[in-house]
């Protein structure tokens, strides 16, 4: 039986890091709420309600496995990781890998944070100029201390510098794929200057763009183009600094 994917049907968001992971180890798994009918979008609601699940999930994405329903998106790439050689064997590299999963968690949350700082619930139109303020710091400070931690964990690694965690690709690094590949959509002024302080990271991403799944993904309309409805968004007056008054 396939897995099935719980997501938003028109945005990339969290559950993009998800599908990496399952596109990339070749795992058949179903998108159910890009699906017609009430076995599409409607299914997902049913379970987020908690009628249907003694243990709901808070929010997607999460994945069915059998009788596991796992939520949380470093959860759900924890337990694929183990499963399908997305992560180390042993338990020092699976906690490192998880461990980078979740710091790519919080800039993701920072980033989300530069288009809605004052509410989720509030329109970006009600909290732009809270916006403006929020994302020049981001992209002044922020993304800077998170990117460089990257670069520096890429240097850092004992067994080369082409991926985060020993000598083979993790979980982690899809995601640091897709953080980069959002902030170019996002920032693309601002990444234009970071990148050229990080090469160990564009290679990254550029090393797995060219992964052959990863690389039909992208050409394969399951990938989600980015817009304005997921985390990573393209507002132009939040791609530069905010001009102080004297």
């Amino acid at each position: 039986m396939p897995y099935e994917l719980y997501y938003w049907p028109s945005i990339q968001g969290r559950g993009e890091f998800v599908r990496l992971a399952l596109e990339d180890a070749d795992i058949a798994y179903v998108d159910v709420a890009r699906q017609p009918g009430k076995n599409g979008l409607p299914s997902m609601l049913r379970l987020l309600d908690g009628r249907e699940c003694v243990q709901p999930p808070f929010a997607p994405p999460f994945l069915r496995a059998g009788k596991l329903l796992i939520g949380q998106t470093a959860n759900i790439l924890l337990f694929l990781g183990s499963r399908y050689d997305l992560a180390p064997r042993t338990e020092a590299g699976r906690l490192w890998t998880h461990q980078l999963q979740l710091t790519i968690a919080d800039v993701v949350n920072e980033v989300h944070d530069t288009h809605h700082p004052i509410a989720s619930r509030l329109y970006y139109r009600d909290q732009r100029q809270e916006a403006r303020r929020r994302a020049a710091d981001f992209i002044a400070t922020r993304a800077p201390k998170y990117l460089g931690y990257f670069e520096q964990v890429l240097a850092g690694n004992p067994r080369g510098d082409k991926f985060l965690v020993g000598a083979r690709p993790t979980y982690a690094d899809l995601s640091l794929f897709q953080l980069v590949a959002g902030l170019r959509y996002a920032f693309p002024r601002a990444m234009t200057r970071l990148e050229r302080q990080l090469p160990l990271v564009v290679a990254l991403h550029d090393r797995v763009a060219s992964r052959p799944r990863i690389a039909a993904y992208l050409a394969s309309e399951r990938r989600i183009p980015f817009n304005e409805e997921g985390i990573f968004r393209h507002y132009p007056e939040l791609d530069r600094p905010v001009t102080r008054r004297r």
